[in-house]
């Protein structure tokens, strides 16, 4: 028979692997912002995520079988839940993050993107019942305030649709995350981030298809194309099967917050490889960010109580 301190010490370690997992996912997403914008200098948006898609798709569906996972969806109720759950995390995080690029700065772009955690919240509260901790609720006012001073001073001037489409991003990441809680698939969860990366490449080619012809390749730079290539093995392969079994094992506030680390990474990464100044403001929101970001990586789980 189980003891209760036995569960719990499980429940610990599966909680500490899940949180690590966090951390290398921030450090692959946070990264692969500043990398696309490189790609997308050279090919247009519905292109390179076609081509990344497929890269993701196929390193997922390897991973499952030299793992010897079971890729079954059992039933029609799972594959809708499938499809909804990536067009709102795969195929709108993409496409939004991936325009909004276009006229505004990676850094911004990327630091709007991760209000993800705030709606998540809501999200949460409404539809799973999960009502927030204090060190949530710490970790989400530190957001807030890091997102208001950053919006604040765009907000004196015409905003550009990079910020509104960066926000819409977050929306819809938030949207499909809570979503996949509350479906709770029958299926292994890297089978799960397997298929919706493979719905989202079939979305995706069908809009690269409407709106840009064909894939429009022929004319980019060997550079352009290992960057998207590394987005499309890195960010959404690898990163894509961490994030699906994160939100398995740990609440939905609780992922949605940690990966604020990302956007921190992003802000550096973009500074190094492109080049872009932050301003103070930029800096301040960034350091809040990073700091609701730790409060969620750092906190613990109480002990439950024993008979």
């Amino acid at each position: 028979m189980t003891t209760p301190d036995r569960a719990f010490d499980t429940s610990r370690q599966t909680d500490v692997g899940a949180r690590l997992m966090l951390v290398v996912l921030c450090v692959i997403w946070g990264a692969t912002w500043p990398i696309m914008r490189i790609a997308l200098y050279e090919i247009p948006p519905l292109s390179m995520r076609t081509v990344t898609a497929a890269l993701g798709s196929l390193t997922l569906y390897l991973a499952c079988r030299v793992q010897g996972r079971s890729l079954r969806v059992a039933t029609a109720r799972d594959w809708l839940h499938l499809t909804v759950g990536s067009l709102l995390n795969i195929v709108a995080f993409t496409v939004f993050g991936s325009f909004a690029q276009l006229s505004a700065a990676t850094s911004r772009v990327t630091i709007l993107a991760y209000t993800m955690p705030i709606w998540s919240v809501l999200f949460a509260w409404l539809l799973l019942r999960e009502r927030p901790n204090r060190m949530q609720g710490t970790a989400l006012l530190l957001c807030a305030t890091g997102l208001g001073i950053l919006i604040y001073p765009l907000a004196q001037t015409k905003i550009p649709p990079g910020i509104w489409l960066a926000l819409l991003t977050g929306v819809c990441w938030a949207a499909g995350t809570v979503y996949l809680k509350w479906a709770q698939i029958k299926a292994d969860p890297m089978a799960i981030a397997s298929w919706q990366v493979t719905i989202a490449f079939v979305f995706t080619t069908a809009f690269m298809l409407i709106f840009e012809g064909h894939l429009r390749l022929a004319h980019a730079s060997p550079l352009a194309l290992l960057c998207t290539a590394s987005t499309g093995f890195l960010a959404n392969g690898v990163a894509y099967g961490l994030w699906f079994a994160i939100v398995r094992r740990l609440p939905a506030m609780t992922a949605s917050l940690g990966v604020l680390g990302s956007p921190a990474i992003g802000v550096v990464a973009s500074i190094l490889i492109l080049g872009e100044r932050p301003t103070a403001a930029d800096l301040i929101g960034f350091a809040l960010i990073f700091a609701a970001s730790a409060c969620v990586l750092l906190a613990r789980q109480a002990k439950p109580a024993t008979a």
